[in-house]
């Protein structure tokens, strides 16, 4: 992952808000504040705190802890077999099939499973298809000892949630932009945050930023300044 620049009201904002674009947490990049900011006077003279975060090379995934270097194909082909171990143990029946990252949309290799049932393993809003992910990776990280990062997905649930949450965060730009007011999203994982951060990035007039802790982190789609 690359570094990112990030500018927001101040440093705080600015750090989570990059936080929720790469997907990570405090503890696996390292932060440069740029620039501190400035409070306004009655709306005059006042600029945004820029921070710069970089991603840790060995916190590509939770439960790396070296930075020993694995060709892709290994380290894909080693969390299909732990994926295959853990529904193994859940007793869940399924194919998987590997579909290969996508540079340009900055999307790691997925395994997408073919199962009778995905609700099972979608669960609610699809916390039980992160959990799941989220043990992939770690496993996969330490039995190679280096980063390992791909998704796990079921019923294409994360193709079409991605775009749902895509073309959601572009009509509240639109009203956000009708209306001159801001609008906070609905709560969302860190996976989802991160879309909408994506989708508006480069969107005119608007600007986002993060609100809540935990499961009741919200986004926020403002006017930009």
């Amino acid at each position: 992952m690359e570094a990112l620049e990030i500018g927001a009201k101040n440093v705080d904002e600015a750090i989570e808000v990059a936080l929720d674009q790469l997907g990570l947490t405090r503890s696996e990049v390292t932060i440069e504040v740029l620039q501190e900011g400035k409070r306004s006077i009655w709306g005059m003279g006042g600029e945004d705190a820029i921070v710069k975060v970089t991603p840790l090379e060995s916190s590509q995934t939770p439960g790396s802890d070296t930075s020993t270097t694995v060709d892709p194909e290994t380290a894909t082909d080693t969390a299909r077999e732990i994926l295959e171990q853990l529904l193994s143990l859940m007793e869940i029946e399924g194919s998987i099939e590997i579909i290969p990252s996508d540079e340009e949309a900055k999307m790691p290799a997925t395994l997408a499973i073919a199962n009778d049932n995905p609700g099972i393993l979608i669960g609610r809003r699809g916390q039980a298809l992160s959990a799941l992910q989220y043990m992939v990776n770690f496993l996969s990280s330490r039995k190679l000892k280096s980063g390992v990062k791909v998704m796990v997905d079921v019923a294409d649930y994360r193709k079409r949630r991605r775009e749902e949450l895509e073309n959601m965060a572009l009509r509240i730009a639109d009203l956000v932009r009708t209306n001159q007011r801001s609008i906070t999203m609905e709560p969302m994982g860190a996976w989802e945050r991160r879309i909408v951060h994506l989708t508006l990035r480069e969107e005119a007039g608007v600007i986002t930023g993060s609100v809540g802790y935990g499961e009741r982190r919200k986004v926020v789609v403002s006017l930009k300044k």
